[in-house]
């Protein structure tokens, strides 16, 4: 009978030390590889990158990522839009080879697709977005292909680029950063406006484009000529027909319109009819004999960096810097 009890008790610890064993196998196994663990990570992650939300497009409903890694935004503009909200595009569509100064380092990296009618979705599926934004207006005929590289988001047509940002900040969950955009350049309008006001006063400004054949005067309902004229306060000369957006004139007009200032532009300053157009109106007497001209308040702009001046926070915002930057040096001269 004592031998039974003590055969009985022996089993028992032999069973304890079994199961503390095997628990003990089953910890260090997990602690020690690291594969529970891990496992559970990446499954968290993938998780998270598969985390999707419902935004309103002009094709109704799409389902995108709750946070999108790799955005593309397309038409000329909409990088713009997207890299003022802080989201850097990794692909562009670009009508310059070079960026804009202001837009220079921070695309460094961003794929530049060019600006063909038909997009190049080659280089688009290259990229390998995980978000395609664009305007209705300018990619309702390729959605079809573009939804397949990636969930695409077609916005409505707007009337000002306010509107645009706040569409795309709709899309992305950044109201607010839309917001404070639009407030900062509102109060970089407002001090600009003010300065010009001291420098220029009532004198008269003229905002003028060379092309390859013709000469372009912008009036202050076109959306260049209104950050000029409205925005900067900047006084436009009385000839300038109060109906009309712009207006072509020959070298011969170029009395008619006799301002104390002109802010000049080359449409292409790699073009040779450009050039030379512009050369013809330097040697030409009618010119010389401008007012502005003769007070050497000419002032030269960059096409390239002017490009979307009145569609984009980010163009406006740098114009605004040349102008006054052009205007000041004039005045301490």
């Amino acid at each position: 009978m004592k031998r039974n009890k003590i055969m009985i008790t022996g089993l028992v610890i032999l069973l304890l030390i079994m199961l503390s064993t095997a628990c003990a196998g089953k910890n260090t196994g997990s602690d020690n590889s690291g594969t529970a663990s891990g496992d559970s990570a990446e499954t968290s992650a993938s998780a998270s990158d598969n985390k999707q939300r419902v935004v309103k497009s002009t094709n109704g409903d799409i389902r995108i990522p709750t946070e999108p890694k790799r955005v593309i935004g397309l038409s000329v503009v909409y990088p713009e839009f997207l890299y003022a909200l802080g989201v850097t595009p990794v692909a562009v569509q670009n009508y310059h080879q070079d960026f804009p100064s202001y837009l220079e380092e921070g695309l460094k990296d961003a794929l530049k697709t060019g600006i063909a009618e038909t997009p190049n979705f080659e280089a688009i599926l290259s990229a390998k977005p995980d978000l395609i934004i664009a305007p209705v207006w300018w990619s309702e005929k390729d959605y079809e292909q573009l939804s397949k590289i990636a969930p695409t988001v077609l916005l409505p047509q707007r009337d000002h680029w306010r509107e645009e940002l706040l569409d795309i900040a709709e899309v992305l969950d950044k109201k607010e950063q839309a917001e404070q955009v639009i407030e900062d350049l509102h109060q970089q309008e407002a001090d600009a406006k003010a300065k010009l006001d001291t420098l220029v006063g009532n004198e008269t400004v003229m905002y003028m484009m060379i092309m390859a054949d013709q000469l372009i005067i912008y009036g202050e309902n076109i959306d260049r000529g209104s950050f000029i004229h409205k925005v900067l306060g900047l006084s436009p000369v009385k000839e300038f027909p109060q109906n009309e957006k712009s207006i072509s004139i020959s070298l011969e007009k170029i009395p008619d319109y006799n301002p104390d200032h002109i802010i000049l532009q080359l449409d292409d300053e790699s073009n040779e009819k450009v050039q030379n157009r512009y050369k013809e109106m330097l040697d030409s007497s009618l010119w010389k004999n401008m007012t502005a001209v003769k007070k050497n308040q000419i002032y030269m702009m960059n096409g390239k960096e002017w490009f979307n001046l009145g569609m984009s926070p980010l163009a406006d915002s740098s114009a605004i810097n040349d102008v006054l930057d052009a205007f000041e040096k004039k005045g301490n001269e």
